[in-house]
C-alpha cells in the first residue's frame, strides 16, 4: 500500500503493519489506524503515522531504551480491549515533544503509554491514573 505523509513523502507500507487503536489516542479518536516507522537505524525515536491523516505523526521512543524506572500495570480491562493473551508481544511506547529550537528540551509522556500488541496489531493508550508520571517528564537531565 502507497501512503502519502506530510514527513515522509510517499511510502510503501505492508498494510499488515497497521496497528488499530481500539483504545484512541487522546484528543484523536476519530482516528484509529497508525503504522509505527523507523526512518532510521541510529536513532532511538520512532514515528507513529496516521494512516487516515497524512498530517499527523507523533515521535514515539521506548523508554526502556533509556534505562529508566518505569513500570505500569495493566488493567483488566485493556488487557480485554487489546486481546492481549501474551505479555511478550506487548510494546510500549511513549510519545515525546521534541523542540525544534532545542532538541535537548525534549519531553516524554510518562502518564500517557501507548500499548501496543504485536500478535494482533491492536493498540491503545493508556492513562495511568494515580501513578505519579508526569506527562511532560524530560528526557536529558540539566547540565
Amino acid at each position: 500500500m502507497i501512503l502519502n505523509t506530510v514527513k515522509f513523502g510517499e511510502i510503501e507500507i505492508d498494510e499488515s503493519r497497521i496497528f488499530d487503536f481500539v483504545l484512541p489516542i487522546i484528543g484523536f479518536d476519530e482516528l484509529s489506524k497508525y503504522i509505527l516507522l523507523d526512518p532510521s537505524p541510529d536513532t532511538l525515536f520512532k514515528w507513529l503515522q496516521s494512516v487516515e491523516d497524512p498530517g499527523l505523526a507523533f515521535p514515539v521512543i521506548s523508554v526502556t531504551s533509556l534505562n529508566y524506572d518505569y513500570s505500569i500495570d495493566v488493567s483488566d480491562d485493556v488487557v480485554q480491549a487489546l486481546e492481549i493473551t501474551n505479555a511478550d508481544s506487548i510494546l510500549v511506547m511513549n510519545v515525546t515533544s521534541i523542540p525544534q529550537d532545542n532538541p535537548r528540551g525534549t519531553t516524554i509522556n510518562l502518564l500517557a503509554p501507548l500499548i501496543f500488541n504485536i500478535d494482533n496489531q491492536k493498540a491503545g493508550q493508556i492513562v495511568l491514573s494515580g501513578s505519579g508520571y508526569d506527562i511532560s517528564h524530560p528526557m536529558f537531565k540539566e547540565v
